[in-house]
C-alpha cells in the first residue's frame, strides 16, 4: 500500500528531510585524504546528534553503522573501518536520520581532493540522472517514467544502471512502496499522486552493470572493480512540480527529536 502523505505529515517530515540533508553537507564538507571511514562515520553521528536525530539505518536489519560509506568500487551499503580514504577516491555517503518521527534518506557521491576525468563524468552523470528523475515526477506520471529519464540519460552517456538495489518509497518507515526502479522493467508501474514522498536514487557504474555483495554481507561491490556513483533525494509529488525534501536550507534549529 502506498503512503499518501498529509499535510500534518509533511510539517513533520519536510525538517526531517532538512536534516538530511544538512548532515550530509557537513560530512562531506570534512572529508579529507588520510581520513578513515570509521572516523567519517563517527563525525557523521556527531553531526546527527548535533540537529536533534538519529540514525535511521543504524540497527536497521543489524546494519552496524551510522551513515553508509562506499568507496570507488564499492556500490552501496559500505561499513565503517580502518581503511583510509585517499586523493583521488570517490567516496559514496548515504545518509538516513529519523526525526519528527519520519526518515530523511538522501546520498551524494564526492572526490576526496580531486579524482580522474572519468570519475568526475561518472559523478556528474549520475546526479544529473537523479535530477532528469526527478524532473518527472509529476502528479499524473508513472512511477515507470522517473525509472526511463534516469536510465536513458545515464546509458545515453556511457555507463550503466545497478538492477538489484532500487528507490522506494519513504515516511515514518525507510522503505514503503512504491518501489522506484532506475531502469524500466516492464512491470506494472502505480500511478504518481499527489503527497507521495520518494527516495529516487540512482547507482551507476563506470563498466557493466553487475555487482555482488562481500563476506560481510553488507558492502555491494561491482562484479568488475568498476567505479560507482550513488545519488539520492527524497522528493514530494505535489499538484505542480516536484518538492525536493532534502536540500538542507531549511534545518530546524537543534530540537529532540520525537
Amino acid at each position: 500500500m502506498i503512503i499518501l502523505k498529509n499535510d500534518r505529515d509533511l510539517e513533520a517530515m519536510r525538517p526531517a528531510c532538512a536534516v538530511a540533508g544538512s548532515v550530509l553537507n557537513d560530512v562531506a564538507a570534512w572529508i579529507k585524504p588520510g581520513m578513515t571511514t570509521k572516523e567519517i562515520d563517527a563525525y557523521a553521528a556527531t553531526r546527527i546528534k548535533h540537529y536533534g536525530g538519529k540514525s535511521a539505518f543504524l540497527g536497521y536489519r543489524k546494519y552496524p553503522c551510522q551513515i553508509c560509506i562506499s568507496v570507488n568500487d564499492q556500490v552501496v551499503h559500505g561499513l565503517a573501518s580502518n581503511r583510509q580514504v585517499q586523493f583521488g577516491d570517490i567516496v559514496s555517503l548515504d545518509v538516513g536520520v529519523v526525526y519528527n518521527g519520519f526518515i530523511g534518506d538522501t546520498a551524494r557521491t564526492i572526490a576526496v581532493g580531486g579524482c580522474s576525468v572519468v570519475a568526475q563524468k561518472l559523478m556528474d552523470v549520475t546526479e544529473k540522472s537523479l535530477h532528469e528523475g526527478i524532473a518527472q515526477a509529476i502528479a499524473g506520471n508513472r512511477v515507470i517514467d522517473i525509472s526511463r529519464a534516469i536510465q536513458n540519460y545515464a546509458e545515453g552517456n556511457g555507463f550503466s544502471i545497478v538492477r538489484e538495489f532500487v528507490g522506494h518509497g519513504v515516511g515514518r518507515s525507510m522503505h514503503e512502496e512504491p518501489q522506484v526502479p532506475n531502469f524500466v522493467d516492464g512491470k506494472s508501474s502505480p500511478k504518481l499522486r499527489p503527497g507521495m514522498t520518494l527516495a529516487i536514487e540512482p547507482m551507476v557504474n563506470a563498466g557493466l552493470p553487475g555487482v555482488k555483495i562481500l563476506n560481510d554481507g553488507w558492502t555491494v561491490v561491482t562484479q568488475d572493480g568498476s567505479l560507482s556513483a550513488h545519488f539520492e533525494h527524497t522528493v514530494l509529488i505535489t499538484e505542480g512540480e516536484p518538492e525536493i525534501l532534502t536540500w538542507p536550507e531549511k534545518t530546524p534549529s537543534k530540537q529532540k527529536v520525537q
